[in-house]
């Protein structure tokens, strides 16, 4: 039996869901096409304007093989575009989330390659220039009881890039990752971890392997954001981001204060004096200060930070659209002043798709205890209800009309007092209220104690559930890694996230989901 397939909305993000519903300032975003006609006219513009040796330059960093190949040589040459998405590392392939992203693209790519006839590549961006440790370090595996968090050590010192960071000895947790998958019906997943996630790797070198092996055979391709070719690539507009970081700092300010005065949050905080082009020339990643950013020669030891990234790629690759999740959807509202001031295309985003997966396991526990995935998002809340349900119910009568009664006879104590004019403060029968009422309900939580250790049976069974949707108050999709799931449910499990993907796309698109012309033909014919 399969797990189900629930789509989800992104929410979460005010702004993002401003976006999606089409609510935010138009002038914020770079329009996302919405029929079939208005994406031929996206993708023909996007093809007919980007330099035909892009894929020449970016090769090596792709270093693409097999169906990933295909379809990249296919859109190369300018004869087709790419949909990116991407995902700085984490551990062992990361969430959920990354592999759902990767087949937002594929599908937003497939979808496009119909209606247009032109050969679209599916692009996963590895930003293996990335120094956030506390993410790539850590993962999250579903287990009987809960989640259990696995994480490693960092052997060097921290504010280094993911692709220079060793990775160290990992067998330990990934031993642990093995036993949470359980009986598997595909070990392939996790043999290629034990080929890639070795101690001559880096964080970043284990996490673009892994990915490439995993995505090959759905021909997306992995392009490595820190590879030397990525990286010459990007110099044009790294120079001109240094050259014009005053400007640029003064139009994001521009952009934030506009954010903020419609109601919302900036995702991506300002620093002032501070340009977007990071430096590692001394050791640590620092921006470079804007004051003396036009006198620094790029060089291959800088990068952009999180707001020059999407303008750099859109600069460097053919990209039709990115497809992204609620936080990217929130600062690529901040990105279109960048863009403009440094004379790149502004760059277009998406919504990804967004799933819960539902093993039979699971299904079977809410089910049982009437409860909806929904319930589990409190961490206490279900227990306390499911352990109370078990308080007999005559106990809970008693409990409730012992509070009725001391209420009745505390307010005619409190008129007593008042009309006896007793001395006495009113505060204090207030106090003698309060007090009883901490007692009971005190006396309460212990009745709803002794049932949940009398029935720990579906209290494991509670957090079992929990741990595998809602791991440590976490959507599961954002923390539940996907290689046990691969590994238990096999080619099933991710043709199943295909077909809730490609619904997705063609709403994205405004076509239909199934066509006659398959993205293969399409891919044959732009080879020819």
């Amino acid at each position: 039996m399969n797990p189900r397939i629930i789509t989800q909305s992104l929410g979460s993000n005010p702004l993002a869901t401003a976006v999606i519903g089409g609510n935010a300032p138009f002038n914020w975003y770079e329009a996302a096409p919405g029929d079939p006609e208005s994406w031929r006219n996206r993708v023909e513009s996007v093809r007919s304007t980007m330099p035909g040796d892009w894929l020449a330059k970016l090769s090596p960093a792709f270093q693409a093989s097999g169906k990933a190949k295909a379809r990249l040589e296919a859109a190369g040459g300018g004869q087709g575009v790419v949909v990116t998405t991407g995902q700085q590392p984490g551990l062992f392939g990361g969430p959920i989330y990354t592999l759902s992203k990767a087949l937002s693209a594929l599908a937003l790519a497939d979808a496009l390659q119909r209606i247009t006839g032109v050969p679209v590549a599916p692009v996963f961006w590895a930003a293996t220039d990335d120094t956030d440790f506390k993410e790539a370090s850590s993962t999250v595996v579903a287990t009987t009881g809960g989640a259990q968090l696995l994480r490693i050590d960092h052997p060097e010192t921290l504010g280094r890039t993911m692709a220079s960071m060793p990775l160290g000895d990992v067998s330990t947790q990934l031993e642990a990752l093995t036993q949470a998958a359980g009986s598997t019906v595909d070990r392939g997943p996790l043999d290629l971890l034990e080929r890639f996630y070795t101690t001559d790797q880096t964080v970043g070198s284990a996490y673009v392997a892994f990915l490439r092996e995993v995505f090959e055979p759905l021909g997306i391709a992995v392009i490595d954001a820190s590879h030397a070719a990525t990286r010459a690539a990007a110099r044009p507009v790294l120079a001109e981001a240094l050259k014009k970081s005053a400007e640029v700092a003064s139009r994001i300010a521009a952009r934030n204060r506009e954010i903020e005065a419609a109601g919302f949050a900036t995702q991506v905080q300002d620093v002032p004096g501070l340009s977007l082009v990071f430096s590692s020339a001394s050791g640590g990643r620092k921006r470079v200060p804007i004051k003396a950013a036009a006198k620094h020669e790029v060089s291959d030891e800088m990068g952009p930070n999180v707001l020059l990234r999407p303008v750099i790629e859109r600069a460097i690759l053919p990209t039709a659209t990115y497809v992204g999740g609620p936080a990217e959807i929130a600062y690529f509202a901040q990105i279109s002043p960048i863009a403009d001031t440094l004379g790149v295309s502004r760059p277009t985003i998406v919504p990804r798709w967004s799933c819960m997966i539902i093993e039979p396991h699971i299904e079977r526990i809410l089910e049982k205890l009437y409860l909806l995935p929904e319930d589990l998002r409190d961490p206490h809340e279900v227990e306390t209800r499911v352990a109370r349900s078990h308080v007999p119910k005559v106990v809970l009568e008693e409990l409730e009309a012992t509070r009725a009664l001391i209420d009745q006879r505390l307010d005619a104590l409190t008129d007593a007092v008042a009309q006896a004019d007793s001395g006495i403060n009113a505060a204090l029968t207030g106090g003698l209220r309060a007090n009883l009422t901490r007692r009971l309900d005190r006396f309460e939580r212990r009745l709803i104690a002794g049932a949940k250790k009398r029935h720990a049976d579906i209290m494991l069974e509670i957090a079992t559930a929990r741990g595998a949707l809602y791991p440590f108050g976490k959507h599961q999709e954002r923390a539940i890694n996907f290689v046990p799931l691969l590994a238990r449910y096999g080619l099933a499990l991710r043709d199943d996230m295909r077909t809730e993907a490609d619904r997705h796309a063609a709403q994205l698109v405004g076509a239909d989901a199934v066509s006659e012309t398959s993205p293969e033909a399409v891919a044959v014919r732009g080879q020819s």
